[in-house]
Parts: C-alpha cells; structure tokens; sequence
C-alpha cells in the first residue's frame, strides 16, 4: 500500500488539521513515513504546544505542477485545514516542462492551497525545490551538475516570486539541501532524495514562521 492509499480520519475537533501537498519530497520517498517532513514538521509543531493530527498528504513520486493539480482533484477533503504546505516542481525541471507553464500552475496551486486554508494565506507554507544535483543519482545522471543547479534557481525564482507576491511564507531549503555534495548522511539510501536527517532540518527551518503564524 502507498502511503497516500491511507485512508483519512475526521480529526477531533480540538485538533489543528494539516494538509501537505506535494511530490516524492513530500511523501518521504526512501525513508519512514516518520521521517518525511511532513511528520517531523507534525512532530516539532506538536511539542511546541500546537496540537495537530496527522497530516493528510496529497503527493505522488513523479508528480509535476500539473498532475499535482490534477492529483488533487481527484481527493477528498475536510472542508477546511488550518496549515497546508506546498513543495512542488523538480519534476518539472527533471523533465524539462516549460518553466512559463510551471508559473502558471503554480499560481494556480497557490490558490487551491490558500482556498483549502480557508482563505488565510497566512497559514500556506511553500517549501523551495531541493538541488538533486548533488546527490549520486544526480552525478551519474549523464546530466550536468551546474545545469541542473541553475535550472533549479530558476524554477525556485519563479515559485518564490509568485509565493511573496500572494502574501504566502516561503522557506528555502535549498541551499541546504546542497550539503548533500559533501554530508552523504543528508541523502537516503536509494541515492537520490533526502534522508530523515535532512528532512528534519526541513521540519526546523519550517517551524517557527508556522508558530509565528499561529500565535
């Protein structure tokens, strides 16, 4: 079973809800599920006295800007969550889609997510596209590393510019995610996405603007 075979459970109502929307980075691909960033997130926000249930992920390994928007369709959801994270996109730049076509289903995404926060674009939380150059599977690619790292700049420059300009917090763990050229315990065992170590200094970088947002 996938981990977004999972069925939801309406959450007690004293409870804050979590949505996190996204691709491979978001599920936890090659780690635990407890892991992922979504729960070590989950985890920090709950210790910080902000009690959420669990997060319902909506992402798929391989999903683009596009088949997030049409992944989402196809779910069920609670009338409203109180935290939604986005991180999507470097499968639109690992398959070369236009990155005008990117902007425009991003911004269209940002919309969804602050619509499934109930209109408060406070409580939406984009998270930059992580540089798989560095890792091994990026070095035995037959791709070249620089490229690669400028073509996620630039995917980056667009979904930042676009998060800011809708009023939405953005964290960029991209300049960490770069470590990995050098820290092997920051990438998991299948050679490509992040390991649980890295996803916690995620989790880290996100929590305090989320406990901003919440006091």
């Amino acid at each position: 079973m996938n981990k977004t075979d999972i069925a939801p459970i309406d959450p007690p109502t004293d409870q804050l809800t979590y949505l996190a929307l996204g691709d491979s980075y978001t599920i936890g691909e090659a780690v635990k599920q407890a892991e992922s960033f979504p729960y070590q997130l989950w985890e920090n926000l709950n210790k910080q006295s902000l009690h959420f249930s669990a997060p319902k992920i909506v992402a798929t390994t391989g999903w683009t800007a596009g088949e997030l928007i049409s992944g989402i369709k196809a779910e069920t959801f609670l009338p409203k969550y109180d935290l939604v994270t986005l991180l999507i996109g470097v499968n639109d730049q690992y398959r070369r889609n236009s990155i005008e076509t990117y902007r425009k289903e991003f911004i269209a995404l940002l919309k969804t997510a602050v619509n499934f926060a109930g209109g408060n674009a406070a409580h939406v939380f984009v998270v930059s596209i992580p540089d798989w150059g560095v890792t091994p599977y990026g070095a035995q690619s037959g791709r070249d590393v620089k490229v690669i790292a400028k073509e996620i700049d630039a995917f980056n420059a667009v979904n930042k510019e676009e998060s800011l300009k809708a009023g939405i917090s953005y964290t960029d763990i991209t300049p960490g995610s770069r470590n990995a050229a050098t820290d092997a315990a920051l990438v998991a065992s299948d050679g490509l996405h992040p390991s649980g170590k890295m996803y916690k200094e995620w989790a880290a970088q996100l929590s305090p603007s989320i406990n901003k947002a919440f006091k």
